[in-house]
C-alpha cells in the first residue's frame, strides 16, 4: 500500500512538469515519461501514450521499484525500469525526468560510439546539484538506443555506480534522462541541459 496523499502530491508534480516541458517544446505530443518518489518502495509515473501536455492526475500511476503496476490495470512507459533502478541506486532521489528536444535527440547523434559528451568551462554547470564551480567537466555518457530496456537498465546501473555525480544521460537519437532530489530540482537539470546542448551544437556550427 501506498499513501494516497503523497501520490496525489507526486502526480500533481508530475503534471505540471508535463505542461513546462511541453511548452518548451521539449516533451512534444505523447514522447517523455515523467516520474516521481512516493516512498521507499513506490513511485508515481506517467501512463503510456499519453500527451504530456495535456496531462491529468488520472495520467498518472504507480509501480512499485520492479516496474509492476500497483493498484492499477494501467501500462507505464516501456521505459519504466529506467526510472526505478535510479530510485534504487539513489535513495535521495525524488524525481526522474526524460524528454525527446531536438538538441539533445540531435547531439546524441553527433558523438562517436563509446564516448561521452564532454562539458567543461560553462558557468551553467552551477545549476546542476553538487557542482560548485564552472572549472570542472561532467562527462554525459550516450548510450546506444535499444528496445532491451532491461539490459540498458542494467547498463545505466552499472554506470551510475562508478559516476554517482554525474546529473543525467544520453540515448542515442533518442533524448535525455536526469534526475534530483526534487521536481524543482530535475526540472532545472533539464533547462540547464537544454542550455548546454545548444552551446555545444552551436560551437560545432561555427568551429572551423
Amino acid at each position: 500500500m501506498f499513501d494516497v496523499t503523497r501520490y496525489a502530491t507526486a502526480a500533481q508534480s508530475i503534471v505540471g512538469a508535463g505542461q513546462f516541458l511541453y511548452g518548451r517544446g521539449w516533451s512534444p505530443a505523447t514522447s517523455s515519461n515523467y516520474s516521481a518518489r512516493i516512498d521507499s518502495d513506490h513511485v508515481a509515473i506517467t501512463v503510456s501514450g499519453r500527451h504530456k501536455g495535456q496531462l491529468t492526475a488520472a495520467d498518472v500511476m504507480v509501480v512499485d521499484l520492479d516496474g509492476r503496476p500497483v493498484q492499477s490495470q494501467c501500462k507505464s512507459s516501456a521505459e519504466t525500469l529506467l526510472h526505478t533502478v535510479l530510485y534504487r541506486v539513489f535513495p535521495e532521489v525524488g524525481a526522474v525526468l526524460h524528454t525527446h528536444s531536438v538538441k539533445a535527440t540531435v547531439l546524441s547523434r553527433l558523438i562517436a560510439a563509446g564516448q561521452a559528451l564532454e562539458l567543461e568551462g560553462y558557468e551553467l554547470q552551477k545549476a546542476f546539484s553538487g557542482v560548485e564551480t564552472h572549472e570542472g567537466a561532467l562527462s554525459i555518457p550516450v548510450f546506444d538506443n535499444t528496445q532491451d530496456i532491461p539490459a540498458l537498465a542494467e547498463d545505466t546501473r552499472a554506470w551510475f555506480l562508478d559516476h554517482p555525480e554525474q546529473p543525467g544521460y544520453l540515448i542515442r537519437g533518442h533524448g535525455l534522462y536526469t534526475w534530483g532530489k526534487t521536481m524543482a530540482d530535475c526540472l532545472r537539470h533539464v533547462e540547464a541541459f537544454e542550455f548546454l546542448f545548444e552551446c555545444e551544437l552551436e560551437t560545432m556550427r561555427v568551429r572551423p
